[in-house]
């Protein structure tokens, strides 16, 4: 599979979420306390995602 999110523990304990493609790291998310709230944040990001404007700046 050449992209998928993975959910891990960071140093200070935190659950953090992180999206690889072709093994790059190509975003990861903020510390969340427990696991079940790194998973939200995937649901939420794979829900509203697609609707994303781009924008140049």
């Amino acid at each position: 599979m050449a992209h998928k999110f993975e959910v891990y523990q960071d140093k200070a304990g935190e659950f953090r979420v992180r999206f690889k493609y072709n093994s790059e790291i190509i975003f990861s998310t903020e510390g969340y306390s427990d696991k079940s709230g790194a998973k939200r944040a995937i649901e939420s990001i794979k829900k509203y995602v697609p609707d994303a404007p781009t924008e140049e700046v």
